[in-house]
């Protein structure tokens, strides 16, 4: 991970010097002769590369914007877009006085910004890893007046980092390395330490519990179906107050089972786990900076394979909660995990609020692309509003979508209680979840979030390098923060 320091004196020995302005007025002559001489702009997020400088071997004249426009989420994207303009292992940045700006916050942002953009999942390369190794930018030191705001601010925001890493790390990981039984004592081993408690259910334990739903996800696998189930007590004089609920899909690997999948992209579907590991970089972050806050999380893990054991295409299974559920279409699994993890939530924990994640159709990506996860509810509209304002101020942006009776209908099986795939083509995104609101306590305030144009990303875009974007984590913690420790 990307060190990061604050320093209120400039270090002896500066190869790489980074300096912000929203004009040439602060800079030496030097400086502005070699901004002049590119037509430099200082716009938000510009950068320009000066060598053989007298302040440092290389200086990095990064343009501010008008300063009047700066806020917490520009401070974090120009720390961001900083990053991709850095050569060599270390840099220095110079934060001067900003007016109306506390800049022990700012350089904290920008530190987050950078940090974020910062990462990278090479576990796997071996050519030329050291030689890759040794250009990785591994240092910045912020040098600044008040560091003590910095420090305290970032200390914070580096929690949250871990968890979004934590969530980036599972998700970029094949499916021959993470499986259910490898994810849950991945998870186990990440929490536990930070005193998140930590149940693992194993196959024998969900079949005792009626979880045929999920387990018939994960019956064509040689790999057992596994459920984790965390909570964080961090409000212990709360304890009467009901918690906040997470519920996150985990299939590790999604082959569409007997309704097998085409060839083209199926590799991608290693990223099934998205909801899940969302929940549980979420879950780190929160337990990392102690939050005050009373949480539980449950995420539901399984890996979709046909064999001669798999479902068809036509079976009927019985759920936890007493339900039973034609399935017509095996590739509509991930509601099935959800289905028994909803209700051993409700059963055991009774929450103020369920809030599930979900890689969970390709209809929310028509609809929404990659720029929202898409929410649906029935009656936590105001926690929906929540969300999406939490998203906005971090990044993770949440966009709410209608639920109707009509689509509800159109899950009603003919010989089962509920089937998992409407017959008809449209409306994909709501009609999953309104089979999911089938398994949904009357009163029980719920919000499900499809997340599967979020999760994982064609391209690098702020704060996010291409691949696993670790979406979701940031989103729950500062909902987290709004509602619960306001």
């Amino acid at each position: 991970m990307l060190k990061i320091t604050f320093s209120s004196s400039m270090p002896k020995t500066v190869k790489t010097l980074v300096l912000f302005a929203a004009d040439d007025k602060k800079l030496s002559a030097e400086l502005k002769a070699s901004a002049k001489a590119v037509d430099f702009e200082f716009k938000k997020k510009k950068f320009h590369s000066h060598t053989g400088s007298k302040q440092a071997d290389t200086v990095v004249l990064g343009g501010l914007g008008d300063v009047k426009d700066l806020n917490d989420k520009t401070f974090e994207e120009i720390g961001s877009a900083m990053v991709q303009n850095l050569k060599g292992e270390k840099a220095v940045v110079e934060l001067d006085v900003i007016a109306k700006h506390d800049m022990g916050k700012a350089a904290a942002l920008m530190a987050m910004g950078a940090l974020l953009n910062s990462y990278s999942f090479d576990k796997y390369k071996t050519k030329d890893k050291k030689k890759n190794d040794k250009k990785k930018l591994k240092e910045i030191t912020f040098v600044l007046k008040d560091t003590a705001s910095a420090k305290k601010h970032f200390a914070d925001m580096q929690k949250i980092a871990e968890g979004v890493f934590f969530t980036r790390d599972l998700v970029w990981e094949p499916a021959n390395e993470l499986y259910p039984e490898s994810f849950a004592k991945r998870v186990k081993a990440e929490l536990a330490p930070l005193g998140v408690k930590v149940k693992i259910l194993n196959e024998a334990q969900m079949q005792k519990l009626g979880m045929w739903s999920l387990l018939s996800v994960g019956q064509g696998s040689a790999r057992e179906s596994h459920m984790v189930i965390m909570e964080w007590n961090g409000a212990p004089k709360s304890k009467k107050t009901k918690p906040v609920a997470f519920v996150g899909k985990g299939i590790t690997f999604d082959t569409g089972g007997i309704s097998l999948k085409p060839g083209a992209g199926m590799w991608d579907m290693k990223w099934d786990m998205g909801g899940a590991g969302a929940v549980v970089g979420a879950m780190k972050a929160l337990a990392g900076r102690k939050a005050k806050a009373n949480v539980v999380a449950a995420i539901a893990l399984a890996e979709n394979m046909p064999s001669d054991r798999a479902t068809r295409p036509g079976d009927v299974v019985t759920s936890m909660s007493g339900q039973t559920i034609e399935i017509l279409n095996t590739d509509a699994e991930g509601r099935l995990v959800l289905a028994d993890a909803l209700t051993y939530m409700q059963k055991n924990y009774k929450p103020e609020l369920i809030i599930d994640l979900a890689t969970l159709t390709g209809a929310i990506l028509v609809a929404l692309g990659h720029e929202f996860a898409g929410a649906f509810t029935k009656i936590a509209e105001d926690d929906v509003k929540e969300l999406q304002c939490a998203g906005h101020g971090v990044g993770d942006m949440v966009w709410p979508m209608p639920m109707t009776d009509e689509w509800d209908k159109m899950m009603d099986s003919d010989i089962a209680d509920v089937r998992n795939i409407s017959m008809d083509k449209w409306a994909g995104s709501a009609t999953a979840a309104a089979f999911l609101s089938r398994f949904i306590d009357e009163g029980q305030k719920w919000v499900h979030l499809d997340i599967a144009g979020m999760a994982w990303k064609p391209k690098a875009t702020d704060s996010r390098p291409k691949g696993a974007t670790g979406y979701g984590v940031r989103l729950l913690d500062q909902f987290i923060r709004q509602t619960i420790e306001k």
